[in-house]
């Protein structure tokens, strides 16, 4: 049988967006400062071949080398070649958690990584191999924490900016979300998977969109999941695991519902380590953020912003890529 290898990156085929009405809960107090000093910047990203992006990134003025970008990820990392290469210095080592579970790995300290016009300053990194990121690194939420990070994926554009810097225009088609912070990740508790409730974990680092055992087994209650089929998951430290992958017929969050989400159900660690385990929840990945034309996840505000397109049919089409064939 055929068992495709699902791209996922670290730590620690979209469906049809269609208008709901649902009003979304407030999102929890106490967000983190908000840098107003940086301008905006647009970044065009490159499409891998596990459907993930990566954008130009300069390592202390050296560059510019390739990062992905994982709103999943709550540390950035970059691999243990380019490292070498620019002679960092060695930091302490970290605990590192995958999909697969706890690994202990050595870091290095990037002392200034540019993506825009404003720096990060001083980030202790972990080091991974670049044939398993397939990149040069992961930009993760610390070096995007009080930032506003908007995908357009009809123009192929990343734009990055402060999260106060200036009000987003509404387009038509937008929906905003609001979200909750956890471990760093930004996630929505608004939002159900054929009529039950859920939580959405945001993780552009995932190629697919991940679902936990206690969603699976509450869809199973109801006779609401079809027939699956067997794929594994490729975590960036190198690890695999498998899973089962099939169509949800619903996914509704915060207003939007995503109609024949392709999911993958495994065991990933990550849902232990938000203590998400014994909840039902999603690790909503890329397959599901290009249904629509535009994502905006806001770091600091924690909200998400969504433009719905105009015709269904391209999300459609990125719904079903990807489902195993025989042959292929």
């Amino acid at each position: 049988m055929v068992r495709p290898l699902f791209a996922l990156a670290l730590f620690a085929l979209a469906g049809s967006p269609l208008p709901a009405q649902t009003a979304p809960e407030p999102a929890t107090s106490g967000a983190a400062a908000v840098d107003k000093t940086g301008q905006t910047e647009d970044v065009r990203f490159q499409t891998e071949s596990a459907d993930r992006m990566t954008v130009p990134v300069l390592l202390a003025g050296a560059g510019p080398y390739r990062f992905l970008i994982d709103t999943g990820a709550n540390r950035t990392a970059i691999s243990r070649q380019l490292a070498a290469q620019l002679n960092l210095q060695s930091g302490e080592r970290a605990t590192l958690h995958s999909v697969v579970g706890e690994t202990t790995t050595r870091t290095a300290i990037v002392q200034n990584l540019q993506l825009t016009r404003k720096p990060v300053k001083r980030i202790e990194a972990p080091l991974l191999e670049t044939k398993n990121m397939g990149a040069d690194g992961i930009l993760g939420t610390d070096a995007l924490s009080l930032q506003r990070v908007e995908f357009d994926f009809l123009a192929e554009t990343m734009s990055v900016v402060p999260s106060s810097a200036f009000k987003v225009p509404d387009e038509p088609g937008t929906i905003v979300i609001e979200g909750r912070r956890r471990n760093g990740r930004l996630i929505i508790t608004d939002a159900t998977a054929n009529g039950r409730r859920l939580i959405v974990v945001l993780d552009t680092g995932a190629e697919v969109t991940i679902g936990n055992e206690a969603l699976r087994r509450a869809l199973s209650k109801g006779g609401l999941l079809p027939d699956t089929q067997p794929v594994a998951l490729l975590s960036v430290t190198g690890d695999v695991i498998t899973g089962d992958y099939m169509f949800l017929r619903e996914l509704e969050i915060g207003g939007v519902t995503l109609q024949n989400l392709a999911i993958v159900f495994a065991p990933v660690h990550t849902f232990r380590q938000l203590k998400l385990d014994d909840r039902p929840a999603v690790l909503l990945g890329m397959n599901a953020m290009r249904a629509f034309k535009k994502v905006s996840i806001d770091f600091a505000n924690l909200t998400m912003r969504v433009i719905v397109p105009e015709s269904s049919r391209r999300d459609v089409e990125v719904a079903e890529r990807g489902w195993p064939r025989t042959g292929r």
